[in-house]
């Protein structure tokens, strides 16, 4: 996907009854993913008057929400039924996990049906998106 900031809006949903470690690693999880996965998301360094160097980051708000762990699978299915909307989920299982290696193994041995879900990222057409999280509250 190409992001483009006229008319795409992206956020992350978090499982409402995620501890707060296990819900900032979601959110940064998914953000890690979207920036390797979502060309032009990032923009440019920057640099201070003082010539210090800031890498790039987003180039929209992106917003952190929180929703129940039904709406976020109900989330899930009605992206992956949209051309246009591109998602990142992101599980617990993810978060039990300690190597990459475990994940991989234990992932592929589980029809997603059976995966329960924590969070997930979502980038696409700014009145779908708004359309689906609009009424959703700001994790704080």
């Amino acid at each position: 996907m190409k992001f483009d900031a006229s008319r795409h809006r992206c956020t992350i949903v978090i499982d409402k009854d995620l501890p707060a470690g296990l819900a900032i690693n979601a959110a940064s999880v998914i953000g890690i993913s979207f920036g390797r996965t979502t060309e032009n998301l990032v923009g440019p360094d920057m640099q201070s008057l003082d010539a210090v160097n800031y890498p790039g980051v987003i180039y929209s708000p992106l917003p952190v929400l929180l929703a129940s762990g039904e709406y976020i699978h109900e989330l899930q299915a009605i992206a992956e039924a949209d051309d246009e909307i591109y998602i990142m989920p992101f599980s617990a299982l993810a978060q039990s996990c300690k190597t990459y290696d475990e994940y991989g193994e234990r992932i592929s041995s589980v029809n997603s049906e059976h995966i329960e879900l924590v969070a997930v990222g979502l980038i696409g057409p700014k009145k779908k998106i708004t359309k689906l999280t609009g009424n959703l509250s700001l994790y704080k």
